[in-house]
């Protein structure tokens, strides 16, 4: 009953050239084709456990939704081990890469930062890693204890170590590397060393050119352009010999394409950064991602084929791709596949009343094993069980006190009309905006600024990190997992005008199906509307209100006046302007009012902002006075995630979604 991803990868392989088994065996004879696997994921974020998720099929339970889990690193483990006997059975060479963000995202990471990424990662055999965003997200020394430890080389071509002590002549950071491969043999060579009867396979890093504004902890490095790069590094390596050239990134998708479309050379582009799980899964209720392994058009002529593999560890991507005896890409094809517990419920609490067994359940998997893009996947047992032994004990402990309790899952979502949310969106995000709201406005806050009020909490989508769970909402859920980054808050004055702004450009900039959302604003205290007008590129921000509350508890919503000066309390990382915030910055340029507020034993102290530095792309503030030392043992910076504990465990006995939606994005029924 349970289907054998190996089973749907030999389908693979048998139809992916859209040619018959016995033409294809022919052709490889006469004219020497090279058959390559990839196996792909990115942005797991340190999810090592299962994600707990849902699924709905309308001809599936009457239409009700299936509660299991998803992925965790024991499956993917499983899943590339069950490819990688496939490959081994067809002497098929074969790749397994990271498209980059494997730090950050569980309390996992934050109990142990790069290493348990670095153990677990180097166990799973890996070949190569894209240098993500998050892997910043502590320090560059830490980042080389990772780099040196991983038993795989970690890639960016457009990275400039050189003036950076820590990773300046890191051996295993490198810009590219090169696997030479004899049927399902495979070693790593370099262009000095390489063999000239053999496939040589480039693998070729791109990380984001505008790195430093959003990870400002990016050390002395600096970073190029991502298209001129990739065609420099093509060429280089064509002019030596290399023929097929695999471009891993960690960039999203739209700029995967837009190289694609301006770079000649790159015959397959593997992705990460905007968490695509590329293909249609409407089937599962989670809408159609576009096309895997899309085919993009190059200026010369070539073509290149694009993939990518969703996010938290929850689907594997698998690629198998066919180079004519002249090493130009023949055909590209293959599938994201999400990898499924077999144990499935009725409802989200995941009650032994819930529990689906016999007919029920044998239904749920008569469907899946119809279903090409999801399988039930066992986990690996040996992985499973060191993660159990030598990490998951201390998880356990970290967690600490309850403080409330989720009644019905909240699902978060980047953008509105995602996954499976509305024209409102995440509904974890207006959440924390509103704990924020709260916390900024209480007393012993408000009394280290010089501010009477807050009126506005502005979140941005991409540090909001995870859905919550029906069930008890433990402290360890919010500080490591849902806000995990350690920002502390910022309160500051801002004209309508720059709130306006604000919504409008980051709105617009992440209407692409294919960009990074991470930018997207949340709201408490405001609300906006906005309909888009041109698919994908353009709309009208079609209202913008401000909410009043009178003693008497009533709201009333008030137009937001452009002249008008408004307190707004988020984190100092986008009051800084970082993400592509640039309204925010832009208005401090020319005033700052401006307090971050840490704790230090306990208490609320602030530290006023003299003004803001921008120093190629990352942004800073610079204070009047001292700043927090964040690594003082009495000091907690992470003001955003402790702002949250408090409103939850003082004022929310169960916490379900805001009564009034703060954002309604409509999107054009044609997106096209």
């Amino acid at each position: 009953m349970k289907k054998n991803l190996l089973v749907a990868a030999m389908g693979l392989a048998l139809f992916g050239c859209n040619s018959s088994s016995n033409d294809k065996v022919e052709n490889e004879v006469e004219n020497k084709e090279f058959e390559l696997s990839i196996a792909h994921i990115n942005d797991t974020h340190s999810s090592f456990d299962e994600v707990k998720t849902s699924f709905v099929n309308d001809y599936l339970l009457q239409g009700k939704p299936v509660y299991t889990s998803f992925g965790g690193h024991p499956r993917l483990q499983e899943a590339a081990n069950q490819y990688r006997e496939l490959a081994e059975q067809e002497d098929r060479s074969m790749l397994f890469l990271h498209g980059g963000d494997a730090w950050q995202g569980s309390a996992y990471f934050m109990l142990n930062e790069g290493r348990m990424n670095a153990d677990i990662l180097s166990r799973m055999g890996l070949d190569a890693m894209a240098m993500g965003n998050h892997e910043f997200d502590l320090d560059n020394e830490t980042l080389a204890e990772f780099i040196n430890t991983v038993t795989f080389p970690v890639l960016g071509a457009n990275m400039d170590v050189s003036e950076d002590i820590h990773l300046n002549g890191l051996s295993n950071l490198l810009p590219y590397t090169l696997f030479a491969f004899d049927g399902n043999n495979k070693e790593e060579v370099t262009l000095d060393t390489m063999p000239t009867d053999k496939p040589i396979v480039a693998v070729v890093g791109m990380v984001l050119e505008d790195m430093a504004s959003i990870s400002p902890k990016v050390g002395d490095v600096k970073f190029a352009s991502e298209v001129e790069t990739a065609q420099q590094v093509v060429d280089e390596l064509k002019a030596n010999g290399v023929t097929q050239v695999v471009l891993l990134t960690h960039i999203g998708l739209a700029r995967d394409i837009n190289i694609a479309q301006q770079v000649d050379g790159i015959d397959v582009i593997v992705g990460g950064h905007s968490h695509t799980l590329m293909g249609d899964f409407t089937n599962l209720g989670n809408g159609d991602n576009g096309e895997y392994a899309q085919l993009v058009q190059n200026p010369g002529g070539g073509v290149t084929c694009v993939v990518q593999s969703g996010e938290m560890a929850q689907a594997i991507g698998h690629a198998n791709v066919v180079f004519d005896s002249n090493g130009n890409l023949k055909s590209c094809s293959g599938g994201n596949t999400l990898l499924s517990s077999d144990t499935f419920f009725s409802d989200s609490l995941r009650d032994s009343g819930s529990l689906l067994i016999g007919n029920k359940a044998l239904q749920v998997e008569d469907f899946i094993e119809e279903q090409d893009n999801i399988a039930i996947t066992q986990e690996d047992e040996a992985l499973r069980q060191h993660i159990d032994i030598y990490y998951k004990p201390d998880l356990e402990e970290a967690y600490g006190n309850i403080i409330t309790s989720v009644p019905e899952l909240l699902v978060q979502e980047r953008r509105p009309n995602d996954g499976v949310t509305d024209e409102h969106g995440s509904q974890v995000a207006p959440l924390v905006a509103e704990s924020w709201l709260h916390w900024a406005n209480q007393e012993e806050n408000l009394a280290v600024t010089s501010f009477d009020s807050v009126d506005i909490a502005l979140v941005a989508a991409g540090g909001v990190r995870n859905s919550l769970q029906m069930g008890d909402l433990y402290e360890g859920n919010i500080s490591l997992e849902l806000l995990p980054f350690a920002n502390y808050m910022s309160v500051l004055e801002l004209s309508g005008a720059t709130i306006r702004t604000l919504i409008d450009d980051s709105v617009t900039m992440t209407l692409d199906d294919n960009e990074h959302a991470g930018k997207f604003p949340y709201t408490a205290g405001l609300r906006y509307t906005y309909n888009e007008t041109i698919a994908q590129v353009n709309g009208v921000l079609e209202s913008i209100e401000v909410r009043k509350i009178d003693d008497e508890g009533n709201v009333t919503w008030e137009d937001l006046e452009d002249n008008q000066t408004y307190t707004v309390t988020t984190t100092n990382y986008n009051a800084n302007g970082n993400d592509h915030w640039d309204a925010i910055f832009d208005a401090q340029t020319i005033s700052v009012e401006r307090f971050d507020i840490a704790l230090i034993d306990g208490q609320p102290i602030s530290y006023a902002v003299d003004h803001l530095i921008q120093i190629e792309n990352s942004r800073s503030a610079v204070y009047s006075d001292d700043q927090p030392d964040c690594d003082a043992v009495n000091v907690a910076c992470n003001t955003d995630a402790q702002a949250m504990i408090d409103w939850l465990d003082t004022e929310i006995n169960t916490l379900v979604e805001v009564e009034f939606p703060p954002v309604t994005l409509n999107l054009l029924e044609d997106r096209n």
